[in-house]
């Protein structure tokens, strides 16, 4: 027999899930990857290369976790493994590339790191496009 308690709400596990993909993904689609595809001439010219690959790999590697992994979190699609580049890029913007920087001045980098990682651990949640893989 089940016992139902007054007021229980189910919690929105699938829906938080889905702000959090869809609001992360645009975040950071519309303030570093878009710039670097608008603009790739003048960001080679900015792009940190803090491992000597170059420029243009450094600029590839960004856009790749900048533009197509947030498409693909957002859809739902591959999210575990999209997150991944995401995570790195940015770890290696907060640790290597500006590692003087205060939380204040990398509060949004922290942030997002915080997102994704969350989204790597969690999943996409049940609001997604259905692939053949639980990721």
């Amino acid at each position: 027999m089940k016992t139902h308690t007054l007021n229980a709400v189910p919690p929105l596990i699938d829906p938080g899930l889905f702000f959090l993909r869809i609001t992360g993904a645009l975040l950071l689609f519309y303030v570093h990857g878009l710039p670097k595809v608008l603009h790739y001439s003048a960001e080679l010219t900015r792009i940190e290369d803090p491992f000597g690959f170059g420029p243009h790999v450094s600029l590839l590697g960004a856009i790749l976790a900048e533009v197509i992994c947030p498409v693909l979190i957002a859809l739902g699609v591959f999210t575990r493994l999209a997150c991944l580049p995401i995570i790195v890029v940015l770890l290696v913007a907060m640790l290597a590339v500006h590692p003087g920087w205060s939380i204040a001045e990398g509060q949004f980098g922290w942030l997002l790191l915080i997102i994704f990682t969350t989204i790597a651990l969690c999943g996409p949640g049940r609001w997604r496009i259905r692939t053949g893989g639980r990721a």
